[in-house]
């Protein structure tokens, strides 16, 4: 480790862990405490025939990783309404890389929702990060055979659900605008020409502020539940006229943030195809997810 000492190594690294947990948890306050114990099993660790660090921590952090998937899927069965990943800020470097903003898109986490365990790390290794087979079948403990047939019906699942996604950054820009600008204004009629005729609206309240239960599907029931954004989760007795929007880069694309006064309250980012319209709107009002946000938490993988 050319003399340097396992924090330094450590730190070299984080960001990198980081990147990694919370593509295979959907949460950054997992994805923290992920990071954390690969820490303080780094730190406890026999390093002295450790001549690959990055593979060395990306391995333990993968591991932790998979032990906080199995307990958190339980959870997960039982929430109120449709769950989204907790929104994270990420770096222009993210917004400008296609790929890398897919892979941590509302709409990506969603699909790798739909994984196994194995599958969703073999995944995110594989197709995110680019690691051979050989290297994720030593970190997972298993065969290369059975790594690559992991990997096989991950893709081809991924690739069945997988949202289109534009490259062009300033068309997921202006859309973004329209849609605020349409839905702020009230009116329908040009709400609706923003939206794809299959636009989905996944509303995540977590049971614990006003949301839709389920996904809503179609422009016109899109367009009529939106209102004038007057559902867009605002807090008891606070009107849309009384909110401060941000725009922010969200989950690698042009979003949104609401606030009230010092409040973070919702958090808005949107799908858009190939035409330029929204097809999904991924809407965040549980205040137990807003925490990156209020804090800055930012992905630079």
């Amino acid at each position: 480790m050319s003399g340097r000492s396992r924090a330094e190594v450590f730190a070299e690294h984080r960001e990198l862990l980081f990147a990694v947990a919370y593509r295979m948890l959907g949460t950054a306050v997992d994805a923290e405490d992920a990071v954390q114990d690969a820490w303080l099993r780094w730190d406890a660790a026999d390093r002295s025939d450790v001549d690959d660090p990055k593979g060395y921590l990306v391995r333990i952090v993968t591991n932790v990783s998979l032990d906080r998937l199995r307990s958190a899927q339980a959870r997960r069965e039982t929430y109120v309404g449709p769950w989204l990943p907790e929104p994270v800020l990420t770096s222009p470097d993210v917004a400008e890389d296609a790929e890398l903003a897919e892979s941590v898109s509302m709409a990506m986490l969603v699909v790798l929702e739909t994984l196994s365990p194995l599958e969703r790390a073999v995944f995110v290794l594989r197709e995110v990060f680019g690691y051979p087979y050989a290297e994720i079948a030593r970190a997972l403990d298993r065969s290369e055979t059975s790594v690559r047939q992991l990997g096989t019906r991950a893709r081809k699942h991924v690739q069945a659900r997988r949202p289109r996604f534009p490259a062009d950054r300033e068309v997921r820009r202006r859309a973004v605008e329209r849609f605020l600008e349409a839905t702020l204004g009230g009116d329908v009629n040009a709400l609706m020409e923003t939206l794809a005729p299959d636009v989905t609206v996944w509303s995540d309240g977590g049971g614990k502020v006003r949301a839709a239960r389920r996904v809503i599907v179609g422009a016109d029931r899109v367009s009529r539940w939106l209102g004038g954004v007057t559902r867009i989760m605002t807090p008891a007795g606070v009107t849309v006229s009384e909110l401060e929007i941000e725009r922010a880069d969200i989950n690698g694309t042009p979003g949104l943030v609401f606030r009230h006064g010092a409040e973070l309250v919702s958090a808005v980012t949107v799908d858009v195809d190939e035409q330029g319209r929204v097809s999904a709107i991924h809407l965040v009002g549980n205040p137990d997810k807003l925490h990156a946000l209020t804090e800055g938490v930012r992905l630079s993988y």
